[in-house]
This record gives structure tokens, sequence and C-alpha cells, in this order.
């Protein structure tokens, strides 16, 4: 009751052509590739891990800038209140 009825699809029988390949593979430079993928794969973690750094410096002083900022606004604040009084 609770499963839907598909519609029957009649079988269409399928055509595969093969296209011969008249050239051989080209030949290797002899030399591996693995140590220069790992060297891609650490100058990447690298440039990631001095992101996340510089990004964190930034932050912080951020932070500091706007927190000295208040320190100002609520001394001087204090100190033209004293003058008026």
């Amino acid at each position: 009751m609770f499963h839907p009825k598909l519609p029957d699809t009649p079988h269409v029988p399928s055509i595969t052509t093969h296209i011969p390949q008249d050239h051989a593979p080209a030949p290797s430079a002899g030399r591996p590739i693995a140590p220069f993928v790992g060297v891609g794969v650490g100058a990447v973690t690298a440039v990631v891990a001095v992101g996340v750094v510089l990004t964190a410096l930034l932050a912080a002083v951020a932070v500091s800038a706007v927190s000295v900022a208040i320190a100002a606004v609520v001394l001087r604040s204090l100190v033209n209140g004293s003058n008026k009084r």
C-alpha cells in the first residue's frame, strides 16, 4: 500500500563502440612523482598553519586595540567629570 508503483520501462539494448587507440602511452621520465606530492602537502600545511597563526595575532591585536580605546574613553570621562564638579 505504501510502496510506490513505478511504470514499466521497456529494455533498450545499449550499443557500445570501441575506438581503437593507435598511439602508445607516453614514456615516463624515470623519476617518481611521490616525493614531489609529499613536498606539496607539506607546503600547503605550512601555509595553512601560518595563516591561522597570523589570523589569531590579528584578532588579538584588534581586541587589545578595542579594549585600550574603551579604557581611554572611560578615563577621559572620569577626568573630565572631576574637573566639572
